[in-house]
């Protein structure tokens, strides 16, 4: 588990860039990354590995120093479309060649049985894509409600309670039979999962590509936290 409380995460850019203070974030959602990172790389931080980062450019070189792999130059997006293209075609009699980065995932996953096909492909790669979202219009709709259950709690506790309840359950719910795409093609997609489970799409996962592990750490927090990948510099100081 990623431990936190103990150090002080500050995001200093140099330059023009402005300032970004990572205790300005949720505390899930910087602990939701880390974790990222972790099941990604198949590694562990501990609270004294932690400690000792003080830029954004020694988490980088932590997460390196602790994948105790042999290093290969091969590109684990490539590896992850291929896997992907495979995955699709031993669901699908469509050809391969067919099948290109480009390839719209609206073509790939129809909309009326897109869960359970989407279900398929991740049965076959054998992790968890996260591909799939509710609407942005219902997801905000539930939100307002859950607040407003939080307002009306003061009023009358009971049906604050209840209908908190009522919020909650819908947006597991719109979470869980969400239809709505979160990239629109296969190299999309390919460049999503080989960043979220980096490891498991490598072709030969006792080898690593040290220099596209950096890339992958950046589009990560970038991804998870909403910022711009310049804004993570090597040099940008996490004290």
């Amino acid at each position: 588990m990623v431990l936190f409380s103990t150090i002080v995460l500050k995001l200093t850019l140099k330059n023009s860039h402005p300032v970004v203070n990572l205790n300005d974030f949720n505390a899930e959602e910087i602990s939701d990354v880390l974790l990222q990172i972790e099941r990604s790389f198949n590694i562990q931080f501990n609270n004294e590995d932690l400690q000792e980062v003080k830029t954004f450019g020694v988490l980088c070189d932590l997460v390196v120093h602790k994948l105790k792999l042999q290093h290969a130059d091969s590109c684990t997006t490539q590896q992850a479309f291929y896997k992907l293209r495979n995955a699709i075609n031993s669901k699908n009699p469509t050809e391969k060649f067919l099948l290109k980065p480009q390839t719209k995932l609206c073509e790939i996953f129809p909309r009326d049985n897109r869960i359970e096909v989407v279900g398929d492909i991740e049965n076959e790669l054998g992790f968890h894509m996260n591909l799939l979202q509710p609407k942005q219009g219902v997801v905000w709709a539930f939100t307002i409600l859950l607040l407003a259950s939080i307002g009306l709690s003061f009023l009358n506790n009971t049906a604050g309670f209840v209908l908190g309840g009522i919020a909650v359950t819908c947006l597991v719910l719109a979470g869980k039979f969400g239809r709505e795409l979160k990239v629109k093609t296969l190299g999309d997609l390919a460049e999503k999962i080989a960043r979220e489970h980096y490891l498991k799409c490598r072709r030969d996962a006792s080898t690593v590509n040290r220099t596209e592990v950096v890339q992958k750490v950046k589009a990560l927090f970038a991804d998870y936290l909403d910022l711009e990948p310049t804004m993570l510099t090597k040099e940008a100081r996490l004290v």
